[in-house]
């Protein structure tokens, strides 16, 4: 029988395990946005997941939108993942690197100078946004991407494929839910254009499309997987109609052979995304969200599921395989150290594994 303990290949990656650690933004990152040694320990210490899913990187310096976040295009911050990826394989794990470009969910005050805050339309978010500087402050205004600029921004999520190959990640994942960029294009409350990119759902898809096939062309789409959460309406991004934009969206990508899919399930109560993505997608896919050890089991065992990603319960624990594995108790985490900097409530937590 099929459990979470059981081995499964996902595209070119093959886990020991069907337990991934899910990505989490922990705003630990360094000077000029490069990985920590802090950051090496922490992956370290998570590696008996069967794959882990690096925290949201971005993938160029208008692609930050929050404190501390690393990046990957620079020969410094390859290198800073490199340390993290070596610690990971040499402990017997599988990383791959979300890479995620926020969009207009940012603050200049976070950003580099001279770098801006871009999106498919001059709509700013609604909410506020955490920054070093000045505490929370407004979104900023983003400005409009010309047609002739998106084909430069897919160039850019291709760099950052390559330079995480480079780094040692053995697959990267496209981050194209939770009102960031490639969300930002899928939804109509956010994208008002009227050219190729934007009106149709066939249109507001394009961007995603073709910078999945960007991706996979650098990496082999084996090693590429697309992160997805149909109707979340977190960073103010409204869809009128989830199932016809996503239905579409999977269609288009599921000849492509990708390594996995990694579905949220929806906020929507009558809206099923896993069922929804199992019609539609026929490659692999990673169900996420709130899931407990038990219904983790149920839904790898039925087949609805091949892996289980977990967050925050990988925080408290990294052992969390361990725990799994022998009925331990699971330890909290404290909710107050999640973005702050520092190893308290990050490298900190311990393990019952010797």
């Amino acid at each position: 029988m099929t459990d979470l303990f059981s081995p499964v290949t996902l595209g070119d990656l093959r886990l020991a395990n069907r337990i991934v650690m899910a990505p989490m933004t922990r705003s630990r990152a360094g000077t000029g946005d490069v990985p920590t040694d802090l950051m090496v320990e922490y992956y370290r210490q998570r590696a008996s997941a069967g794959l882990i899913v690096a925290e949201g990187t971005q993938p160029s310096a208008n692609g930050k939108g929050y404190c501390r976040t690393p990046g990957i295009h620079t020969a410094e911050q390859v290198a800073g993942w490199r340390k993290v990826t070596d610690a990971v394989h040499r402990a017997g794990g599988c990383i791959a690197l979300q890479i995620m470009h926020v969009g207009r969910v940012a603050s200049h005050l976070n950003k580099d100078p001279g770098s801006e805050t871009v999106a498919p339309s001059a709509l700013r978010a609604a909410g506020r946004i955490f920054t070093d500087a000045a505490g929370m402050v407004e979104y900023d205004l983003p400005r409009a991407l010309r047609t002739d600029e998106i084909p430069g921004v897919i160039a850019e999520y291709r760099r950052a494929t390559e330079y995480a190959l480079d780094a040692g990640f053995d697959g990267v994942e496209l981050h194209c839910t939770s009102g960031y960029l490639p969300m930002q294009f899928l939804a109509n409350n956010t994208n008002l254009r009227d050219d190729a990119y934007g009106g149709s759902p066939g249109k507001r898809m394009r961007f995603v499309v073709e910078t999945l096939e960007a991706m996979a062309a650098a990496a082999g789409p084996g090693r590429v997987g697309l992160r997805i959460c149909p109707g979340n309406p977190f960073n103010d991004v409204v869809d009128d109609d989830p199932v016809t934009t996503y239905s579409g969206l999977l269609r288009a990508i599921d000849p492509m052979g990708l390594g996995y899919l990694h579905v949220m399930r929806s906020p929507i109560r009558e809206l099923d995304a896993l069922a929804l993505a199992r019609r539609h997608f026929r490659g692999p896919i990673i169900g996420n969200d709130s899931f407990k050890l038990a219904s983790a089991q149920r839904v790898v065992g039925d087949g609805t599921c091949d892996a289980i990603s977990f967050g925050r319960y990988f925080i408290g624990n990294p052992d969390l395989v361990h725990r799994f594995r022998h009925g331990a108790p699971l330890a909290e985490f404290d909710q107050n150290t999640l973005y702050t900097p520092g190893e308290h409530g990050y490298t900190d937590y311990s393990s019952l594994v010797a």
